[in-house]
């Protein structure tokens, strides 16, 4: 009887067991969620001719830090609805971060705009003997699929050797979203910022700013 009993229990465990294992490895039944879709800032975006500027060859700029509000430090792209809420959308992220993909964009530009500069991004090596720096804040970016971006941007030029700001400045750009999705998004960013470097290019090419000879 006890036998029959230990028997039973035993069936009846490998059973639950089976169960056990089978709901383990079960798929589920419901839409597998989307994959995220990753973007980048493109020099590409920008004007299709680019106004290349004199400047005292061989200077040394630094590109950076470029500095962004809390709300747009994250991997989410960030939106704004016609009643002003923020949305961060999971599927749709920047493939850097957007300090980093800014700065990175600001020296793509004037590496075009300024071909007899030298150039580097924050935090530059220790070795490099960087004569001005270009700091940036994105003070403002407001974003409306179907309808446009607002950026608005206070940059600096300060003469390191000397130890003084050069020149403070303050940009701000209105731009439509064209196509209106989040590819669009990140085209018209980055024209905005292409016109951003422009603003930059003309101001370091300044004899007030950067003298011919120093």
């Amino acid at each position: 009887m006890k036998g029959i009993t230990i028997k039973s229990c035993l069936s009846a465990g490998a059973a639950c067991f089976a169960l056990t294992l089978g709901g383990c490895i079960s798929l589920p039944n419901g839409p597998m969620s989307p994959n995220p879709r990753f973007y980048l800032l493109s020099a590409t975006s920008g004007p299709p001719v680019i106004k290349k500027i004199n400047i005292t060859p061989g200077v040394f700029i630094g590109i950076g830090p470029v500095k962004i509000p809390e709300y747009l430090n994250r991997p989410q792209m960030v939106t704004n609805d016609k009643a002003g809420t923020l949305k961060f959308d999971e599927f749709d992220r920047w493939g850097e971060s957007l300090d980093i993909g800014i700065a990175r964009l600001i020296r793509e530009d004037l590496t075009a705009m300024l071909p007899e500069a030298k150039l580097a991004v924050y935090p530059w090596n220790p070795s490099v003997t960087v004569r001005y720096q270009v700091a940036v804040e994105i003070v403002q970016l407001d974003s409306e699929l179907d309808k446009g971006i607002f950026l608005a941007v206070q940059w600096m030029i300060i003469d390191l050797k000397n130890s003084k700001t050069v020149m403070i400045k303050r940009s701000e750009f209105r731009r439509p979203i064209s196509p209106q999705d989040y590819a669009g998004l990140a085209q018209t960013l980055s024209a905005a910022c292409a016109s951003l470097s422009g603003q930059i290019a003309e101001a370091l090419s300044s004899p007030s700013v950067i003298p011919r000879y120093n």
